[in-house]
């Protein structure tokens, strides 16, 4: 079964085919994503590699935490689960009803009249 690394600490200059060969020494890349930022489409010094089997995670874990890349020590661990935002909670997101929005302050109704 495919096991999820999170690998940080990322020189921002990395490239998916550096990261992927490193990583590949190790066993079986199934998918690679450096995450970047949406605006300018640089790298934020993460990403997650997800190997073939648990055995070559824990070996790329052992490995590459600690490894020097282009001058920065990388942490290499588990990732963390996906939270799940649509599993049912038991609860309600909306807020009260907050009534009736008609209307403005006691004087309202003088305002644009002529005496």
């Amino acid at each position: 079964m495919a096991k999820n690394l999170f690998v940080g600490s990322l020189p921002y200059s990395i490239t998916e085919d550096t990261l992927g060969s490193l990583f590949s020494q190790h066993g079986q890349i199934v998918s690679l994503n450096i995450i970047k930022d949406k605006y300018t489409g640089q790298s934020r010094g993460f990403a997650f590699v997800e190997m073939g089997t648990d055995e070559e995670a824990q070996k790329a874990i052992k490995e590459l935490n600690g490894y020097n890349l282009e001058g920065r020590s990388l942490v290499v661990k588990e990732a963390l689960p996906k939270p799940d935002y649509n599993r049912d909670r038991g609860g309600s997101f909306g807020g009260g009803g907050g009534g009736d929005r008609r209307g403005g302050g006691g004087y309202s109704d003088r305002r644009n009249k002529r005496y």
